[in-house]
Parts: structure tokens; sequence; C-alpha cells
């Protein structure tokens, strides 16, 4: 239950971002669980993020490309807007 509610806290966030129209909103990114035993989309989705390990982070641009992978990574990353 505390994973969908962060799941969808994660995705109301980033539709409230899109719809005003803030693109050029940075993010912080941090990978906070593993992706062993995960998916190889979810795996290559964190590497294109530039993590791989845990606590890892990085300061992204929100585009419609990295939300969309946000989107697809969400319960492995934690997201913060910078």
């Amino acid at each position: 239950m505390l994973l969908r509610l962060q799941i969808s806290e994660v995705l109301n966030w980033i539709k409230c971002l899109m719809v005003n129209k803030m693109t050029n909103s940075k993010v912080q990114i941090t990978q906070v669980r593993s992706t062993i035993r995960r998916p190889k989309n979810q795996k290559l989705t964190i590497q294109a993020l530039g993590l791989g390990k845990m606590n890892r982070t990085v300061e992204k641009e929100l585009t419609p490309q990295i939300a969309g992978m946000i989107n697809t990574v969400g319960h492995l990353v934690s997201v913060k807007e910078l």
C-alpha cells in the first residue's frame, strides 16, 4: 500500500509539472531499490538515467522523456524537485 502511494504521488507530481509546462525545472533522482530480479527494460532505464548502484543520485532536467523513464522505474527511485 505504501509503495502504491509513493508511485501515485510521483505520477501526480509529474503530471502537474507537465501541465504547467515547467519543463525547465530540474529533478534529483536517487536509486533507492536494487535492480536485481527486475525486467530488462527496467535495468536499461536505470542505466539510461545514469544510475545503477544503490543511493546514487543524478540531476536531470525534467523533459517528457525523463518523466517517462521515471514512470517506468518509479518504484525503484525517489524524485525531488530542485
